[in-house]
Formats: C-alpha cells, structure tokens, sequence
C-alpha cells in the first residue's frame, strides 16, 4: 500500500473535477462496496476502497472521448498515489481499451461499479430508499426488462470470477451502501 494516499486529498480533487453530484454519489458507493469486497476476499480495504472512489473521476474531463476515459482518471489517480494495481483496474475498467482484467481488483472493480449504479436505480425506486431494500428486491430489478437500461448485467454477473454468487454480491453491495446511506441522500 502507498503511504502516500489520501482519502481527503483524493475527494479533493473528485470535487475539483466532477460537478455532477449524482456521479459522486456513484463514485462514494462504488468505494463502500469495493471496501466491503476486499473485507469479503481478504484484500486490502484502503486499497480497493480508493480504487473504487476514484475510478471515474475524470468522466466530466473527457466527456464522451471513450478512448481517454479512464487513462486520463489512472494519470490523476497515479498523481494522488494510487499504486500500479489501482491504475490497472481503473484502466481495465472502460472496456474501451480492451486491457485484460487480472486480478481480483480488477476484477472487483469492473462488476462493482455497475452495481452501485443498479442498487442506487432501485433504492430511488424503493419506498423507503436503501433502509427498506432487500437482497431479493434488487434480484427481481435484475431480472425486470427495462429496469436500469444503462447497467451492464453480465458485468456485475462477473463478480464469479472474485468467488462471488451474485445473490452474495448484490446483498454484500447493499450492505455496504446502507452504511453510507446518508452521504448518499438514499
């Protein structure tokens, strides 16, 4: 792990260069899952947590340029202290780029960051937000045509390859989500 990050001075610099406050919102619980995950596997917590909070941040930067998204967010990860791995598994991240997922980081970032997005589409949907939303209630959102139509399915079914059911998956991501609930306004 790299002494030199800074979860503070990371989300310094995601406040500095991303103003869409429900893409933030997408980047803190992509990190509460990945922190969950590296618990789950026994990976470093600090280390996927980071990845997972700093994955997208140069989305507004790049825009709709796929063929930099992500190389420039490892750049300023990099910058920030991120280490060789985590650049790795942001780069890995945008399929864009067609950079083979290794290892368990990268591939625990590639299904997580689709699921923070679904479990946030169906807390938004769900009565009482996160506090009420179950395992199975997002299973059936998985399973309902239409439901969420930018998430990627198959990539959050991807968590197999970490040694995850995706039932495991979905309630380790809710959980993970509800101790954060309040940053999240859900």
């Amino acid at each position: 792990m790299n002494p030199m990050l800074d979860r503070e001075r990371m989300l310094d610099s995601i406040y500095a260069n991303v103003q869409n406050r429900n893409m933030i919102k997408h980047m803190l619980a992509t990190e509460a899952i990945m922190r969950r995950l590296a618990r789950r596997v026994g990976e470093d917590e600090e280390e996927w947590g980071l990845t997972g909070l700093i994955h997208d941040i140069d989305v507004e930067l790049v825009k709709d340029d796929m063929s930099s998204r992500s190389r420039l967010g490892a750049d300023l990860a990099e910058e920030l202290g991120a280490n060789e791995a985590m650049t790795h598994a942001i780069l890995c991240h945008n399929e864009a780029h067609d950079i083979p997922r290794e290892t368990k980081l990268d591939k625990a970032l590639f299904c997580a960051n689709p699921l923070s997005q679904l479990i946030i589409a169906a807390a938004l949907a769900h009565p009482d937000k996160l506090g009420g939303l179950t395992t199975e209630a997002v299973m059936n959102r998985l399973r309902e045509d239409g439901f969420a139509p930018g998430v990627n399915q198959e990539q959050i079914a991807q968590c197999q390859e970490i040694g995850l059911e995706l039932e495991e998956f979905v309630g380790l991501g809710i959980e993970a989500m509800k101790d954060i609930a309040s940053e999240l306004d859900l």
